[in-house]
């Protein structure tokens, strides 16, 4: 959509959207395809899959970068590869991280981490996990500098909270909080580079910057880096309940920021959106009408997202597990079979066999289910939930 109205795009980071129309597909050692140019992308520098996961590999324009033809990459997820050691089998070879129990990290081992999945070849082409942030961040930079002076679409998916959390050495021991803290702090310092590469073009006054995440926050995710140890009295879920992964709001509700100096003035906003009404929000941005068919879920809420609308939604469908739709005031959870608690992370997932309704303004810990005493705003949800459902 942003290359049909004239900006130059790009996309750097993490990627996890898949390459390839069909599992196993990709041609590693070759032109990678479908990938991010056949949705719009004139540029992307991207991780093939995420940190956690084979092939450890930055994938360029659709290529492999500095893969050896003499020693070419294969990557498979039934099977491990016949002489190359795996984590769980050799532990005196984990070096920087060792997993955490049955958590599926303990395969192929890259750079003294093992890993999901299982791969052989392709060595010079393996990143080293404290250089990910510096990739990212020059990639940003420099595309940033190469397309200042045209209209431009950047989307810069950082790694760092993610799992393996290992930072680079200038910022290790820095938080206090081991890997996982220092890991936020190098995502700060990336932040700030970005920031400092628009201002040094000088159009940072008339950039639009959205700043958000994909999910709520887990502490243990599948390696032994002393993050829960470590964190304290710190709350990384806030007032919330739940995480990554949860149907509460601790794995639905996610930090957004918008800044656009020119247009948007400073201040908090209790809008209700979701990161979906992006699409249709940019296309009003550029006065665009979408293709029929096009983000049928998307609604146009620029208004709300440059803060002039202090509404937004009447109401948002959530999934993590169970479904859900909010109106920003109460909150109704369909039953589900699903398990109400993953020990692994120790998250509490909101799944129950039960309805559920919370009054997120009275309590927003969505500890008291009030389907009981409110059988008329769980009717009037309920029925939302199904409408959609039903499209």
């Amino acid at each position: 959509m942003f290359r049909e109205c004239g900006y130059t795009t790009g996309a750097i980071g993490k990627w996890h959207l898949g390459l390839s129309d069909r599992t196993g597909g990709q041609d590693w050692n070759g032109f990678i395809t479908p990938g991010p140019s056949d949705i719009g992308f004139d540029y992307s520098y991207i991780m093939a899959a995420t940190g956690d996961r084979v092939p450890c590999v930055w994938v360029e324009n659709q290529r492999i970068v500095n893969l050896d033809p003499n020693d070419p990459i294969e990557v498979s997820y039934e099977k491990p590869f016949p002489g190359e050691p795996l984590g769980k089998d050799h532990p005196e070879l984990l070096t920087k991280l060792k997993p955490s129990p049955n958590h599926g990290h303990d395969m192929a081992i890259v750079n003294g981490i093992s890993r999901i999945g299982y791969m052989k070849g392709g060595k010079q082409a393996l990143w080293e996990d404290e250089n990910i942030a510096d990739s990212i961040t020059c990639k940003a930079v420099r595309f940033i500098e190469n397309h200042k002076d045209e209209p431009f679409f950047l989307y810069v998916g950082t790694n760092d909270a993610h799992v393996p959390r290992w930072p680079h050495p200038r910022f290790v021991g820095k938080s206090g909080m081991g890997p996982r803290g220092d890991a936020l702090l190098q995502f700060d310092w990336t932040v700030g580079e970005i920031m400092g590469a628009l201002e040094k073009a000088g159009i940072a006054e008339n950039t639009l910057i959205v700043l958000s995440s994909d999910n709520g926050p887990v502490v243990d995710d599948g390696y032994a880096d002393r993050a829960v140890e470590l964190l304290g009295e710190h709350r990384p879920w806030g007032p919330f309940r739940g995480g990554k992964y949860s149907i509460f709001e601790a794995g639905t509700r996610v930090p957004m920021i918008v800044s656009w100096p020119a247009q948007v003035k400073p201040g908090v906003s209790d809008a209700l959106v979701s990161q979906i009404d992006l699409y249709a929000s940019m296309a009003s941005l550029m006065g665009k009408p979408l293709a029929e068919g096009a983000g049928p879920d998307s609604r146009d809420h620029l208004d709300a997202f440059l803060g002039k609308d202090l509404k937004g939604r009447d109401y948002v469908v959530e999934v993590a597990g169970s479904l859900s739709v909010s109106d920003g005031e109460w909150k109704y959870i369909a039953p589900s079979n699903g398990a109400a608690y993953a020990k692994l992370t120790n998250i509490e997932l909101g799944n129950s066999k039960e309805e559920q309704l919370y009054n997120l303004k009275q309590d927003i810990g969505e500890k008291k289910n009030l389907v009981a005493e409110h059988p008329e705003i769980v009717a009037k949800l309920k029925a939302i939930l199904e409408k959609e459902k039903a499209k």
